[in-house]
């Protein structure tokens, strides 16, 4: 018997569940100074059988309780639940921390005290590179954030991260007021901006002189597990590919509308560079693959199919320039058998409808948005089904726990934010669209939270995906750093990337059995890069959708 739920917290006003493995009575306890009492009693909900995690589940609803504090949930055999908080804040230190994990992923500069805490180390990676296929070639691209568990630094990855943050400042600007103690802190520029230049300085020197942009930047090898100023290895340009180039070229013209407020020098680097990159991709209409050479093991992030970024990079120039020849490439594009409804680096083109459908100007013609519209809000309708077949919530089908599975959950919960805010838009046009009498925005925003409450713990394995939010909180993430400080405590704010229904690491091999269930293929170690590894574009959605909630604190 086990009781699971969010181990951060829920909002007073929105809806408030927790799953059960048995059909217990049930009751609610809230922890009061000098004791606790009884705010609720009940009898669970018999959900049925949850495919992914092979569960019988039972509904713990306690929606009707509001008041802050902290509480916890028993059954009648006296198990409890982990403690959980309920209050208008809940989320507020995660988004911090959620961003602050990107500070510690910062390359080619020393992590002081007085920002790091006890995280420190010095510079690491200042040599030079060499370009993998001319050897006489050597560049300076120092700086911007590893990628991930390993020490490389890739565009597309890049790209999509910084694409996930700069559409949250510019959706949300409301939350993004704190300081989140970085050395650009005081300067008169929000810390998320700050910070997302430091990857966008490191980006523009990843442009070759015709526009293309590198495909990565990493090592022949992945390092041992060192610190990363221990690792010495040569680092390495590797060639232009089109779908890097595109991914650069979108997020180079999202950026430069961002940053026009705060900088018109830096804002004109970037849409230069965001062109040039258009101009490459005019003068290359075919494919441009990438596949590692032979020797290398680092990061491919390869791509069969470039139009979805293309399609980004299209949308991007239109609404940064409002010139007719990107509205006739993304018309064009549209056309093509594309999602239109993904935020992965594999496929971007939910950013275009992201991009247009919350453009205020109306730059896009109304035939564009109408198609995405549409698009949008049928594959939000899909996930609120999905969802609700879900014992735990979760927009996830079994087959949809691939690796990084939680990039998908919060991916996910981006498109149903995107479609709650094209349904309010209807309603408040006077054509509200409801189901059973509740507002169609709604549906999607509670289901968006959803995601949310699983990725803090109400899920089959009674993790907490996030390092430091929970009581059961994984403290193992496949991240070099972390493993090789000597710290006990990882650094908080870190996604994982979650159960993977076919594990392909050794550890998770072998303590995974065959034919467990897909929510249960997950295991906290350090080892299992292809359970629990971290990287910068898991982080970068949680930080859209704890930015969506906290928008009115």
């Amino acid at each position: 018997m086990a009781i699971y739920c969010d181990q951060t917290g829920y909002l007073p006003q929105d809806r408030k569940r927790a799953v059960m493995t048995a059909g217990e009575n049930y009751k609610v306890m809230r922890m009061k100074d000098g004791g606790e009492e009884q705010v609720m009693a009940g009898t669970a909900r018999d959900a049925g059988t949850d495919a992914a995690s092979g569960d019988h589940v039972y509904e713990v609803d306690f929606s009707e309780i509001h008041e802050t504090g902290l509480y916890y949930i028993e059954n009648e055999k006296g198990e409890r639940s982990h403690c959980f908080r309920i209050g208008k804040d809940v989320y507020k230190e995660l988004q911090r921390d959620l961003q602050k994990a990107l500070y510690f992923q910062r390359c080619g500069c020393a992590l002081e005290e007085q920002y790091a805490g006890p995280y420190t180390h010095p510079c690491c990676h200042m040599g030079d590179a060499v370009l993998w296929n001319d050897r006489s070639v050597v560049k300076e691209v120092r700086g911007g954030w590893h990628d991930a568990g390993d020490y490389g630094r890739y565009i597309s990855p890049a790209a999509v991260a910084v694409g996930h943050l700069l559409y949250a400042f510019q959706l949300f600007p409301e939350s993004f007021q704190e300081s989140l103690n970085i050395p650009e802190s005081g300067s008169g520029i929000p810390d998320l901006l700050s910070e997302c230049r430091y990857e966008l300085e490191w980006m523009l020197k990843m442009q070759d002189e015709e526009g293309g942009a590198y495909h990565k930047l990493t090592s022949e090898r992945h390092a041992d597990f060192i610190m990363p100023e221990e690792d010495k290895a040569q680092f390495y340009l590797f060639p232009v590919s089109s779908m890097a180039t595109a991914d650069y070229a979108a997020s180079m013209a999202l950026a430069s509308r961002v940053y026009r407020a705060y900088d018109g020098d830096f804002a004109d680097r970037l849409l230069k560079a965001a062109k040039a990159a258009y101009e490459w991709l005019e003068k290359h209409p075919e494919y441009v693959g990438f596949h590692n050479p032979e020797s290398c093991n680092t990061g491919e992030y390869d791509d069969v199919c470039d139009l979805d970024e293309r399609l980004w990079a299209a949308a991007e120039m239109l609404l940064t320039t409002g010139e007719q020849k990107y509205q006739e490439q993304v018309s064009k594009l549209l056309q093509e058998d594309l999602s239109r409804t993904d935020f992965g680096w594999t496929d971007v083109s939910g950013f275009a409808a992201l991009g247009i459908l919350t453009d205020a100007a109306g730059t896009a013609s109304p035939d564009s948005v109408g198609e995405l519209r549409k698009t949008v809000l049928a594959e939000a309708d899909r996930l609120v089904r999905v969802a609700e077949q879900s014992g735990y919530g979760v927009a996830m089908e079994p087959e949809d726990y691939i690796w990084g599975s939680n990039m998908v959950v919060l991916n996910r919960g981006m498109l149903l934010i995107l479609a709650a805010m094209t349904a309010k838009k209807d309603e408040e046009a006077g054509s509200p669209d409801q189901a059973g009498g509740e507002k169609r925005s709604l549906i999607y925003e509670q289901t968006a939270l959803a995601q949310l409450h699983y990725l803090l713990g109400m899920n089959a394995v009674d993790y907490s995906y996030v390092t430091g939010y929970g009581e059961h909180a994984y403290r193992h993430p496949h991240n070099r750093p972390t493993e090789c400080d000597g710290i006990e405590e990882p650094m908080p704010g870190w996604v994982s990337g979650g159960p993977f229904k076919t594990p392909c690491d050794e550890v998770g091999r072998e303590r995974i059995r065959e034919g467990t269930p897909p929510m249960k293929c997950y295991v906290d170690h350090a080892a299992c890069y292809s359970l629990n590894e971290i990287t910068i574009y898991w982080n970068s959605p949680a930080v859209f959708l704890t930015a969506y909630f906290n928008r009115e604190l």
